[in-house]
């Protein structure tokens, strides 16, 4: 680049939760290492409630990729968690002001550099106002797959265009035709939020459409039906699908190097592909009588098992699951010491290192997205169990869709009540850990063409350049 080129300057405004931040701030990284032009700044509003978010933003994590922690507004918070039952996104709303102010500063103080847009998440769709206001484009980034972005768009269409209240399939058994799918998609596996009055869930898919395109966390050797689609629909923005762009556990790891040591350490003496891995995620925990059920699945399949159990937040708190000081008190009596031999209950997890080792032949899931591409990146069969969110949705595509992962329960909702029997659970350990299952064939596949789509002429690297070729042609 000559001395007297601009910078093209990109404000990222991640959601403030790790699992989508720490996705952002590798995309921004992929981005600047991609075109030399980009200097990118992201935007890091500080929830109170997470504290891994402070450790994670001390350090930038490339010179032209900067992160900037704005300032907390606890009160604001603690006022939106009182009134709201969606108040991460009324928190988020809250904060414009604040993003307006932190980019006016950021442009002020380098005058080397030319504002592109903004790369808002999917939960930050409110910034598009601020964008507008600073008269530049706004770009998206969606931090699940592309299924589950033509299911949005398709229901905000249904009820926008076609005045269809999409309330009236609230516990419906009902399956209707979604265009990123093959198969129609059973309303119990849709995302709870769009039956939640206040949620506001569709209102964000509608202001999606007002984006000059949209990244998606994917790749099309994956998502081939799911991306044609949406790139097929003239009503929905440009799509770019870069991925897989994988979260990386090295700030937690540095945290926790003797709990993750230990853990490597007992997975080095498991044979190869013995061992079922069972995650649920950052947030994800279940209760005392659904876990007792897991443990004596366990027991009784027989097979070698990683396990990470975390203990559920007060109910009258809005907290994180945290570490059991002693699991005994939650576990059947006696497990520990009967499973000595074949397993290993711990709390946190170094994910991405535990798949990666040779020892893992199977993975229980909950189903996050970010959890599905790690899975395929590291060829490691998946049984879905999915918790919230979009999960349920994920776990249709890999096991109807897709035919490449076991079900224990799709439709599971974690807050409705219902218990998984030993006898599911069990059965869905054994098939999935069965070596002669041909899901074990796809998902190797799959690992193959992950690592080629990120390669130089692979349909994610060229989308790259595409994305960047449209943040320049953009810039007014």
């Amino acid at each position: 680049m000559s001395a007297d080129q601009k910078l093209t300057s990109l404000v990222f405004v991640p959601f403030p939760i790790m699992s989508h931040l720490a996705t952002a701030v590798k995309t921004a990284k992929l981005l600047a290492d991609r075109d030399e032009r980009l200097s990118i700044t992201v935007l890091v509003m500080k929830l109170p409630i997470d504290t891994l978010i402070s450790s994670y933003t001390k350090n930038s994590p490339d010179a032209r990729v900067k992160v900037v922690q704005l300032p907390e507004d606890e009160p604001t918070f603690t006022k939106l968690m009182k009134s709201s039952k969606n108040f991460f996104f009324r928190y988020i709303e809250s904060q414009k002001g604040t993003v307006r102010d932190a980019v006016a500063e950021i442009m002020k103080s380098s005058r080397s550099c030319r504002l592109a847009g903004f790369v808002i998440d999917m939960f930050c769709t409110t910034m598009i106002d601020v964008a507008n206001e600073l008269g530049v484009p706004t770009y998206m980034f969606f931090s699940s797959g592309s299924a589950t972005l033509g299911l949005m768009f398709h229901l905000q269409s249904l009820r926008d265009d076609n005045n269809v209240d999409v309330m009236e399939y609230k516990n419906s058994d009902a399956a209707i035709s979604i265009p990123t799918y093959v198969n129609p998609v059973p309303v119990a596996v849709w995302p709870s939020q769009v039956f939640e009055e206040d949620s506001g869930f569709l209102d964000f898919a509608k202001r999606f459409r007002e984006t000059k395109g949209i990244i998606v966390n994917t790749f099309l050797e994956f998502e081939t039906h799911q991306i044609r689609s949406l790139s097929d629909d003239k009503k929905i923005p440009p799509v770019y699908p870069v991925g897989p762009i994988l979260q990386a556990d090295e700030n937690k790891i540095e945290q926790e190097k003797e709990k993750h040591a230990e853990i490597m350490r007992w997975l080095d003496k498991q044979p190869d592909s013995s061992v079922v891995f069972l995650c649920f995620g950052t947030h994800g925990c279940l209760e005392g009588d659904q876990v007792k059920e897991i443990a004596v699945a366990l027991e009784n399949s027989g097979h070698r098992f990683l396990w990470s159990l975390r203990k559920p937040p007060p109910k009258e708190k809005v907290e994180f699951p945290g570490e059991y000081e002693n699991s005994e008190e939650v576990l059947p009596e006696g497990f520990l010491g009967r499973t000595t031999d074949m397993g290993k209950v711990i709390g946190w997890a170094p994910q991405m290192a535990v798949l990666s080792h040779p020892a893992v032949g199977g993975f229980v899931s909950h189903c996050g997205w970010n959890s599905v591409l790690e899975s395929v990146w590291c060829g490691v069969p998946m049984a879905v169990w999915p918790l919230s969110a979009e999960q349920q949705a994920n776990a249709f595509l890999l096991v109807k869709e897709f035919e490449m992962a076991v079900e224990i329960k799709m439709d599971y909702k974690k807050n409705a009540n219902v218990i998984v029997g030993t006898e599911t659970i069990e059965e869905a350990i054994r098939q999935l850990m069965d070596p002669e299952n041909e899901i074990r064939v796809k998902v190797r596949a799959l690992k193959e063409k992950s690592r080629m789509a990120l390669m130089e002429g692979g349909s994610s690297y060229n989308y790259l350049k595409r994305f960047v070729e449209n943040v320049v042609n953009n810039i007014s």
